[in-house]
């Protein structure tokens, strides 16, 4: 399975300007980044629903669209599954008549056999004759979802199916769709603005950031090694301060001045191109003891002495906020019992390792997925 996308479209506020690759079988790619940022869109252009002001649209060698050459397939001539939020049932057919509107041009046999098909593979049966209506919202994904495959489709699009969701069901509905992407044998290009999302079902992502698409990184990648400062955010990170980088050491680290921060701090991972900010995820500090030896130098271990600006008791850990000595904030998170045992103190003094301070870039740089 392959798919192809490098498409611009002028939209109201910004240009829609995305690239990317989907190349193995099997293979989900998350469009990840914040509402209205033209993920959506994005789906909607490939499955030929809205065209492209220009670009390129392959899926498996065949072009479903090319503004040079003049091509733009009908979305019933594409063979694309397309999953929409509220799954977009029709109101007034039963179960079966709306699995059955995915089954085109085939013999009133050919159809009832399909529907039969994915009404056992989907667990439907004895929901035959029932409306959306009368359906849980579980049952409305799965014949939302035997529709799509009784078309028979080559690549699978899913744009947000659990935004409207809420808790158990929404966890039993995820499950339930990982395993329908598992066991499709094509591709899927998977819309979000749920990190945790995108990490439990994806495979690869692709930030998108005001209409611009960054290049493709494995889900691991994203959270470990995010290389620009949407992609830092997106994931998570809520420590991050504009940077530049400084003369480099004796050591193997780069020295980044974290402007906000008021701190130098060591690097061990490479700085990019465009260097703008660096970024510390909240649960990788480690608070230093009065009697613990520091190394040759603070740099070299990354020391931040902070003033305790406010606690926050979250639901599973603790939040302390703390006043770095240029006056930004850092936020460091812990297990409960660990705050309790520093024994609410008005100073701390943190310590970050080179290898979790991530330089990121501004994204301008940044080529296609």
């Amino acid at each position: 399975m392959s798919l192809s996308v490098d498409i611009r479209r002028h939209l109201t506020g910004f240009d829609l300007d995305v690239s990317f690759e989907v190349e193995d079988a099997r293979e989900t790619l998350a469009l990840l980044g914040p509402s209205g940022c033209g993920k959506s869109m994005t789906l909607k252009c490939i499955a030929g629903i809205v065209a492209p002001d220009e670009g390129r649209i392959v899926l498996n060698g065949r072009v479903l669209f090319d503004s040079v050459a003049g091509v733009n397939l009908r979305p019933q001539e594409r063979r694309v599954g397309y999953l929409f939020q509220n799954y977009a049932l029709f109101p007034n057919m039963t179960v079966e008549q709306n699995i059955g509107v995915g089954v085109l041009s085939a013999s009133k046999e050919e159809r009832a056999a399909r529907v039969a098909e994915q009404v056992r593979a989907f667990r439907l049966d004895g929901l035959q004759k029932k409306r959306p209506a009368q359906l849980s919202g579980g049952q409305q994904q799965r014949v939302a979802l035997a529709r799509i495959m009784a078309s028979q489709p080559e690549l699978l699009l899913l744009d947000e199916p659990f935004s409207a969701l809420d808790g158990y069901l929404r966890w039993q509905l995820e499950l339930e769709l990982t395993d329908t992407l598992r066991e499709f044998p094509g591709g899927s290009v998977y819309v979000s603005h749920n990190r945790d999302e995108v990490f439990r079902m994806c495979d690869t992502v692709c930030v998108v950031s005001a209409g611009k698409s960054e290049p493709k990184l494995t889900v691991s990648e994203l959270f470990s090694t995010p290389p620009t400062l949407a992609a830092a955010l997106i994931s998570g990170c809520k420590n991050v301060s504009r940077a530049r980088k400084l003369t480099k050491g004796q050591s193997l680290c780069q020295l980044l001045d974290c402007e906000d921060w008021g701190v130098t701090l060591a690097t061990s991972l490479p700085v990019p191109e465009g260097l703008s900010h660096v970024g510390v995820r909240a649960h990788y500090f480690r608070v230093v003891g009065k009697g613990e030896k520091p190394a040759e130098t603070e740099a070299a271990q990354n020391l931040i002495p902070c003033e305790v600006d406010r606690v926050i008791d979250n639901t599973f850990s603790t939040i302390a906020m703390l006043r770095t000595p240029g006056g930004g904030l850092l936020r460091y998170e812990c297990e409960k019992d660990a705050w309790a045992a520093l024994g609410e103190p008005d100073h701390l003094t943190v310590a970050i390792d080179p290898a979790d301070v991530m330089p990121l870039s501004d994204g301008k740089a940044a080529g296609a997925c």
